[in-house]
């Protein structure tokens, strides 16, 4: 014969843990303290500052992140306009990307602020090179460097170079025949051989 069901008595214990159960899975479900309950990432502050655009694409521009640096800069032109430094922005974004006709018009707008960086006159000179126009480019790579007092070695070795190919300096071709734009530091970009060896 069946026995009839009787309900025992529970102890303190587990009538304890059946309330401390429910009420941690609660509390873990609504995440840590001072986070949004969403998970997704937060959204725009309104009342937040937002970050300089022209800081935001040069730090793009360090990072080699070109494409993303040029809409930085972009939005950047639309809080300041397109001033000289903008331009120089993007043009110096374009000349990493290969985009030398582009890279040209910007940089040459860039050069025509009141007091052009030698640094845009010497990315300036490195997309002339790069187009095959060394006469301008040595005019330019020269101003470059007097306006630089000669202190920095990238401008130098771009003159150097550009000489060369124009056949004003020794040169010997088969030494360095394959060249990259490559960064040197503080907005400055010299052409180095692919091939070292």
């Amino acid at each position: 014969m069946p026995q009839p069901f009787l309900p025992r008595r529970r102890s303190a214990l587990s009538r304890l843990c059946a309330l401390a159960v429910p009420l941690l899975l609660a509390a873990c479900a609504e995440g840590p303290p001072g986070l949004p309950d969403s998970p997704y990432a937060p959204g725009l502050d309104p009342k937040g500052d937002a970050v300089d655009g022209m800081v935001v694409g040069d730090r793009l521009l360090q990072a080699g992140e070109y494409e993303l640096a040029i809409d930085a800069y972009t939005r950047a032109a639309l809080d300041q306009g397109l001033t000289p430094r903008v331009y120089a922005g993007i043009g110096t974004a374009n000349l990493q990307l290969g985009r030398l006709g582009q890279a040209e018009e910007q940089l040459r707008r860039a050069s025509e602020g009141a007091d052009t960086s030698p640094e845009v006159w010497n990315n300036l000179g490195l997309v002339l090179i790069g187009r095959g126009q060394l006469q301008e480019a040595v005019a330019t790579l020269r101003r470059a460097y007097a306006l630089d007092n000669g202190e920095s070695d990238a401008i130098r070795d771009n003159l150097r170079l550009a000489l060369a190919m124009m056949g004003e300096r020794p040169y010997d071709p088969e030494q360095q025949e394959d060249f990259q734009v490559v960064h040197s530091g503080q907005g400055y970009y010299e052409i180095r051989d692919t091939d070292p060896g």
